[in-house]
């Protein structure tokens, strides 16, 4: 069953659960959370698993072959947005407070940076690209996906101002995002009309949003939120966090679909990175696993003491966890390696 169509028989209550237990080797509907990298073509709450359609954790080879081309395209850039030899490839982070710990954990520049953050591990990693790349921490505290969806967002402004242009960079250079990003105080979970609908929603506005006041932007790597079974308030607690996973896959797979069929989802709005409209969409690395359960193929787990005392910003050994993810993600994809490793040719 599609999304939309679960949707609407949700609120229409027109559809009936099934009538016999699901067969051996078909999709069933899953008790609990389980990562979407591990539910695969199974369900919660009725909606397929995986990070991209039809159960699949690797994008469809269209989008594959798009993303390709897009990395291969990423070239250094001067202050005007034109190739240059002597230019940079700005790779920015768009977020919250959870995303700025994660990336930077300190402020814009790599020297205070806390230890164990994304760009603090990058900046000691010998083989990541330091001559032609720059990583620029965007992301700030409390400014939730609904402060960055509008390309007038005061957000954008402190980010030129206050992170670019003090090291030299234009909005122009800006051509690879991380994306973290959700809602405070989320009270509807899947299915229904959710916040993680909601949350879709304010993504789709939040890309097309970046591609006006990043023109170079070629590609946005996305990532639901950690795991929030500690959690003490209710800012952004289970299911929400995991459910946030929903959204980054619904929003990609619209995208996808658009330039497939031509349609516009409802919910996401247009995407189609023909028309310049958005950038390219694609996972980065996928961060939620069950607590103290460990994730398969990594081992990824979230202790409490991997996060702070509301349950819901990370610790420093929580910051460690995400900054490896990050660092693992873009060392390793196909779409980021070349450009993000020294001496890489794509």
């Amino acid at each position: 069953m599609t999304r939309r169509l679960l949707l609407l028989c949700v609120l229409a209550a027109a559809c009936g659960g099934p009538t016999s237990p699901p067969e051996e080797n078909q999709p069933h509907e899953v008790m609990g959370r389980v990562p979407l990298t591990e539910l695969g073509i199974n369900t919660y709450k009725g909606f397929a698993g995986g990070l991209y359609d039809g159960g699949l954790n690797t994008p469809p080879s269209a989008h594959r072959t798009e993303g390709l081309a897009r990395r291969n395209a990423v070239t250094p850039l001067d202050a005007f947005g034109s190739p240059s030899g002597s230019g940079k490839i700005v790779m920015l982070s768009v977020g919250m407070s959870n995303t700025s710990q994660e990336f930077c954990a300190g402020n814009s520049t790599t020297t205070s940076c806390a230890p164990g953050s994304f760009m603090s591990q990058a900046a000691a990693d010998v083989q990541v690209n330091k001559t032609t790349l720059t990583l620029v921490n965007g992301a700030r505290g409390s400014q939730v996906a609904t402060s960055w969806d509008d390309p007038s967002d005061v957000q954008y402004d402190t980010v030129r101002f206050g992170r670019l242009e003090p090291l030299g960079l234009t909005q122009a250079q800006v051509q690879i995002a991380w994306v973290k990003l959700a809602n405070p105080g989320p009270i509807d979970s899947l299915p229904g009309t959710a916040d993680a609908v909601t949350l879709e929603q304010s993504l789709g506005r939040v890309v097309r949003a970046m591609k006006i006041r990043y023109p170079n932007l070629r590609m946005i790597f996305l990532s639901g939120r950690i795991y929030a079974g500690y959690a003490t308030t209710t800012l952004n607690p289970e299911p929400y966090a995991y459910e946030s996973g929903f959204s980054v896959k619904w929003l990609i797979g619209a995208q996808v679909n658009q330039v497939a069929t031509g349609m516009v989802d409802a919910v996401a709005g247009s995407l189609d990175y023909r028309t310049g409209e958005a950038p390219w969409l694609a996972w980065g690395p996928y961060l939620w696993a069950d607590g103290a359960t460990p994730r398969q193929g990594d081992g990824l787990t979230w202790l409490a003491a991997d996060l702070q005392s509301d349950g819901t910003h990370p610790s420093s050994s929580g910051v460690q966890k995400v900054g490896t993810q990050l660092l693992t993600f873009f060392r390793s994809s196909e779409f980021t390696a070349c450009w993000f490793l020294s001496g890489g040719s794509c």
